[in-house]
């Protein structure tokens, strides 16, 4: 009777909250998990408990709610890559190795991991004038020019370190997804600070 309760409890606190979040956090959810072209807004607004109706007057389209689920995991992506390179401050070589550890560290979670959500929506999502594939390949373009800058700010005299770091970071969370934590993304700290004074003391 007590586990009803609060279920019951739960229930009524998650259906006070705005339907725009409710919504926002279910889609977020399932378009990782299950892609984007598999669930339609019928399915969002059931699962939060909302209407379409509802879903419809908080975001123009599916088109538009996705673009905003992946501003909302670009914002998060800056927060986490501003928090690895804040801690090696004035220290470009060291800022490279804290991004590489700490996506070490993330890899290493054993939680179901389903790659990156930016990623898998430009691969998901073809037409290039797609408001969620834009979001996407903007930011990607923004991560491969922060990379660039700390690279050249490290000694590197082109593009092409932060391009193979790029690369590799990719391939990373690829990796993560069809090969488990315990696969190769496991030496991806390691692999990067080869490459990385490979080419800085070749």
């Amino acid at each position: 009777m007590d586990a009803e309760k609060a279920v019951a409890e739960d229930t009524a606190r998650a259906s006070k909250r705005p339907a725009r979040d409710r919504i926002f956090e279910t889609a977020r959810e399932m378009f990782y998990e299950r892609g984007i072209r598999a669930v339609g807004v019928e399915t969002i607004a059931a699962e939060a408990g909302a209407t379409k109706m509802s879903l419809y007057r908080n975001f123009p389209s599916k088109d538009e709610l996705v673009a905003e689920v992946l501003r909302d995991q670009a914002r998060e992506s800056w927060e986490w890559w501003d928090a690895a390179v804040a801690s090696r401050p004035d220290d470009p070589l060291g800022q490279l190795e804290a991004l590489f550890d700490a996506l070490a560290d993330k890899a290493s979670c054993t939680e179901s991991a389903y790659g990156c959500a930016l990623s898998n929506a430009a691969i998901e999502l073809h037409e290039p004038d797609h408001p969620a594939r834009v979001v996407s390949v903007e930011h990607k373009r923004e991560m491969h020019a922060r990379l660039v800058e700390i690279c050249r700010a490290a000694g590197a005299p082109d593009e092409e370190l932060a391009d193979g770091l790029l690369i590799l970071m990719e391939g990373a969370y690829l990796a993560r997804v069809t090969l488990t934590h315990e696969g190769p993304v496991k030496s991806v700290a390691k692999t990067a600070r080869a490459l990385i004074h490979a080419y800085l003391n070749s």
